[in-house]
């Protein structure tokens, strides 16, 4: 075993963990096998996200002749140019790393710099994507079952999250699962910026032996798992800052002896779009209007990316259903692209005699936004496209119309609206919310239902809440909190 391979930061880790550290590698590679064969990659302007922000999506080259638009028109190949561009990296597994990604691209189009999107989940048949597809099942399924038994996440889930995670040894383990992903990135020019948002991206490019490597960390609570040796991290806020800088608590076993050096971490802000920063001020100015007029207080209910909040959106509904009657509440819930929890969702709606409208066609329901940042809405609106981007965008869009957001605290934490957060799915996540509220731009968690009730009531009924939250995120904007997008760019091509 390589020396290198039993240090990460120039701390030793034991042998033992690097050879556990593997067992998932080979689990991967023992059912689905390996890519051996470097994908050979091309760059094409499809789909909402090329309409959107110029982004050109990376496919393989062997596959363009098969891919047409929605005009039936065949996609025209375009090499990788590395000049004045950069390489988003992301993972479809979840939500969160893909609306990373979608800050990330907004940003550089406002910037006028070329974005190209590796998404490694796109690599359909091949060993990289069916090994992501069976890590993420598996992750959505114990995310959906913690929501479920209080007791699976108290003794299990939360400890695997916020535990196993925070040590050097998940660096490792990632390490060695990115092993499986490197053919998608043996073609790539080494000389081009990569921006990744998941360390799985990161690892992979850095292990490929590209050059100019950021790594994106999301996570307020200082987690080994986000680190990814010979690139730059990024993180949100000052405690995150200080916890990956020192590498807190990510000690097991022998002692950490040397730090992050000072030059491969920066402080940037939040991971926020182009466009939601842009609007900060207008869409706070017609949220007090809107409280000025007493119209409906437009809450917006966001699913996760494993489907956790089905039932949790089913009781915020039942609870707020006179105040809906009486046109006080309107719910604006986007479920993604998860029929099955949308189905689980109906059902506790029908029950309680609760109607609503459906919005399942992307045009459609982006003409619907629009419409809505000058009329009143009332009533109960369901959002289900079965695109992802579209599932994932959609929250993104209807943030501009809506007074609060109720998410559990995740990457949504970092965005300039106000908030109630409810539980969280994983340990990990509760220092978001801890983050929102310390800046005054939300709650803080809420999981237990008397106390979400009970803020659910004072939003509804009481304004002080409300404007206290819109306050504080306009002058957080003054001192560019928002800002970590752009500044990502920036340091992506330094």
């Amino acid at each position: 075993m390589k020396h290198s391979e039993c240090c990460l930061f120039q701390n030793k880790v034991s042998s033992f963990a690097v050879a556990r550290a593997r067992l998932g590698s080979r689990l991967c590679r023992k059912l689905f096998g390996i890519q051996r064969e470097a994908l050979d990659l091309v760059a094409i302007p499809k789909g909402e996200v090329y309409k959107d922000f110029h982004v050109l999506t990376l496919v393989r080259r062997s596959e363009v002749d098969s891919m047409f638009d929605e005009k039936g028109r065949p996609f025209k190949a375009r090499e990788i140019d590395p000049k004045n561009s950069l390489v988003i990296g992301t993972i479809r597994m979840g939500f969160g790393h893909w609306r990373i990604a979608i800050a990330l691209a907004s940003a550089a189009h406002s910037m006028g710099i070329r974005a190209y999107l590796l998404d490694l989940m796109s690599f359909s048949g091949t060993p990289i994507e069916k090994s992501i597809k069976f890590l993420e099942g598996a992750y959505n399924s114990f995310s959906r079952f913690s929501q479920k038994s209080k007791a699976f996440n108290a003794l299990i889930w939360e400890p695997i999250t916020s535990g196993m995670n925070a040590h050097l040894d998940a660096a490792i383990q990632n390490r060695e699962v990115s092993k499986l992903f490197k053919a998608a990135f043996e073609k790539i020019p080494k000389e081009i910026p990569m921006v990744a948002a998941h360390p799985w991206v990161g690892w992979s490019a850095v292990l490929c032996g590209m050059k100019k490597v950021v790594s994106m960390i999301p996570d307020n609570l200082p987690l080994a798992f986000w680190l990814v040796e010979g690139s730059v991290h990024t993180v949100q806020s000052p405690s995150a800052y200080m916890g990956y800088r020192t590498l807190l608590h990510m000690e097991k076993g022998a002692p950490i002896s040397n730090c992050l050096p000072r030059e491969k971490i920066v402080q940037t802000g939040h991971y926020v779009d182009y466009e939601i920063l842009a609007s900060i001020k207008s869409d706070c100015k017609m949220r007090l209007e809107r409280e000025k007029n007493h119209e409906a207080r437009r809450f917006l209910l966001t699913m996760g990316g494993a489907g956790a909040q089905a039932a949790k959106f089913g009781e915020i509904a039942s609870y707020c259903k006179t105040y809906i009657e009486q046109e006080k509440v309107c719910l604006l819930i986007n479920m993604g692209d998860h029929e099955g929890r949308w189905n689980d969702l109906k059902r506790a709606l029908e029950k309680k005699s609760i109607p609503y409208q459906m919005h399942t066609d992307w045009k459609k329901t982006r003409a619907f936004i629009e419409d809505s940042k000058k009329s009143k809405l009332t009533g109960v609106h369901i959002f289900l496209h079965s695109d992802f981007y579209a599932a994932v965008y959609c929250t993104n869009l209807l943030l501009h119309i809506s007074d609060v957001m109720i998410t559990k605290p995740s990457e949504l934490s970092f965005y300039p609206i106000p908030k109630l957060f409810i539980q969280r799915v994983g340990r990990h996540e509760a220092w978001g919310a801890i983050r929102a509220s310390e800046i005054g731009g939300g709650t803080k968690e809420a999981d237990n239902p008397q106390i979400l009730n009970r803020i659910l009531k004072t939003l509804v009924e009481e304004d002080d809440l409300l404007k206290l939250y819109i306050k504080n995120i306009l002058d957080n904007d003054k001192i560019k909190i928002y800002d970590g997008a752009i500044n990502v760019v920036k340091i992506a091509m330094k």
